[in-house]
């Protein structure tokens, strides 16, 4: 197996497990939306979803999971100032 490939797939798994926890956590209520934790492991996934769907080259998850990612940063900016 190529080491890129095995790299890339890796990082795609962590990408899924971050937004999936991310989602179990803000369901069960163990985090509010407007935490720094949930808000950064959906940053996390989708930075690392993005770069993984870019590799295999299914452009619509890139955006997608973009989109997800500056939401993200947008949550975090409004924290920040207000």
């Amino acid at each position: 197996m190529d080491t890129i490939k095995l790299l890339i797939d890796i990082i795609g798994w962590i990408g899924a497990g971050s937004l999936l926890c991310a989602y179990l956590l803000i369901s069960n209520r163990k985090f509010d939306a407007n935490s720094y934790f949930y808000q950064n492991l959906n940053i996390l996934g989708s930075f690392c979803l993005i770069a993984n769907t870019y590799y295999y080259g299914t452009y619509a998850l890139v955006f997608l999971n973009s989109v997800w990612a500056i939401i993200g940063l947008n949550a975090i900016r409004k924290m920040k100032f207000s």
